[in-house]
């Protein structure tokens, strides 16, 4: 769990309103974190007490004034501004629009798969954080998660057990990821959790795409109407094993 490592983020304002969410709850029920929140805004009021700070005397100001003025030299009319430097002048400008231009309008924009794994994410550390969230039916049986989700969704998520290949199912849950509910089914590596997200999709089939979001490894693809997403803090070698043994 890395709840601890968002709670100066939490306190600095600087969480997404999900994350914020989840850290506000979280302080309310773990009291090892509500005290390290308290700690953090106890140095933030230390922080900004007027007494670590040194007040200048109200006349400094006056007299640095009136020595600047005695040392200042004659102003001299400069040259620069003259009409020979205007053709310079006016190409530096036009530089530095088409430099602004060229950034605002061309640079990489956010896919929508970059914002959608940040939400996966998101969905993976809530069901970390919360008791009692990360699986509506536990069960290492496959035929009694998968028709767990018969009239709760409109449509039948595949489930497998890959309690051979090292990967057990432990149960499922629903979820709500970009608008929709989604199927989640979790699976166990060693002691790290993988949450694999499933909806339909009309997009085509898709290999493996490999992102880290968050120091968290996910996986996407879609495939035979499907899109599939395996988040976890497994490395991303035993995080590709899983997804090609989900994939058979």
């Amino acid at each position: 769990m890395k709840c601890k490592e968002l709670l100066n983020s939490f306190a600095d304002g600087e969480l997404d309103l999900v994350n914020h969410l989840q850290i506000e709850q979280h302080i309310k029920d773990c009291p090892d974190c509500a005290q390290a929140h308290e700690n953090i805004l106890a140095l933030q009021s230390a922080l900004i007490d007027e007494s670590f700070y040194f007040k200048a005397p109200s006349d400094l100001r006056v007299r640095l004034r009136s020595s600047l003025k005695e040392v200042e030299p004659e102003p001299r009319r400069s040259s620069f501004w003259n009409w020979r430097w205007m053709p310079i002048f006016a190409s530096a400008l036009l530089l530095v629009g088409v430099s602004i231009v060229a950034f605002t309008f061309l640079r990489p924009a956010r896919t929508g798969e970059d914002m959608l794994a940040k939400e996966m994410v998101s969905a993976h550390i809530r069901s970390m954080m919360t008791d009692g969230h990360l699986m509506d039916v536990p069960s290492t049986d496959q035929h009694t998660v998968k028709p767990w989700f018969d009239g709760k969704l409109d449509f039948a998520p595949p489930v497998n057990d890959l309690a051979a290949q090292g990967f057990p199912l432990t149960g499922g849950r629903l979820d709500y990821i970009d608008g929709h509910p989604v199927a989640a089914l979790i699976y166990q590596r060693r002691k790290h959790v993988i949450n694999l997200f499933i909806y339909p999709t009309q997009d085509p089939d898709s290999q493996n795409s490999v992102l880290d979001r968050q120091g968290y490894n996910v996986i996407h693809w879609n495939k035979a109407g499907m899109s599939f997403w395996a988040v976890s803090d497994v490395n991303v070698g035993d995080l590709q094993e899983f997804s090609t043994a989900i994939q058979k």
